[in-house]
């Protein structure tokens, strides 16, 4: 329920600012979803002591982005009782930039060594897949083999060592 409503707040933003507008929201918004975690913020915000008017001052003063229709934004938010929707609103915002622009990022997890050259590769193979621009980053796990995972594309590749072995054994033993 909530990410339908934090995709309508979106949909406000993607006809209320242009681009570059957009970004700097994009870049406030991840600054106070940033705060968002923290527990501190949080007890603040849900205290049942703060009216909607002290939570709306206090939102403000975080607030870095001095443009007047942001800070409507966020006044709208308060008034609402939805600033909990911010870290919401954010990645929902992200993710319709993403679809926008047709750019994607992704994650590569593995405990194997892997090099720029290959990663790139591997950048340009899903971009011709899916017709976009997908950049990917190495994390460093202790996954036994190789995973790449797109969340905004919904896309999980992997390649196990332990599933190849259990492939492989159950290969020999059918032969035998």
């Amino acid at each position: 329920m909530s990410n339908q409503i934090a995709r309508r707040y979106v949909k406000a933003l993607l006809k209320s600012f242009d681009d570059k507008k957009l970004e700097e929201v994009y870049n406030s918004l991840f600054e106070l979803s940033s705060a968002c975690e923290l527990d501190k913020f949080k007890n603040i915000i849900e205290s049942p002591d703060m009216d909607s008017k002290k939570r709306e001052e206090f939102i403000l003063s975080l607030n870095e982005n001095s443009d007047t229709e942001f800070i409507n934004f966020l006044k709208l938010l308060s008034q609402n009782n939805r600033l909990d929707l911010i870290p919401e609103i954010c990645n929902e915002l992200k993710y319709q930039e993403a679809l926008k622009n047709n750019q994607f990022s992704g994650v590569i997890m593995s405990d194997f060594d892997i090099t720029p050259q290959k990663i790139e590769a591997l950048e340009e193979s899903f971009s011709k897949k899916f017709d976009s621009t997908i950049k990917l980053v190495k994390s460093d796990t202790k996954y036994p083999g190789v995973k790449v995972k797109i969340d905004d594309l919904g896309l999980e590749v992997s390649f196990s060592l332990e599933r190849l072995k259990a492939q492989m054994s159950e290969y020999i033993l059918k032969a035998i």
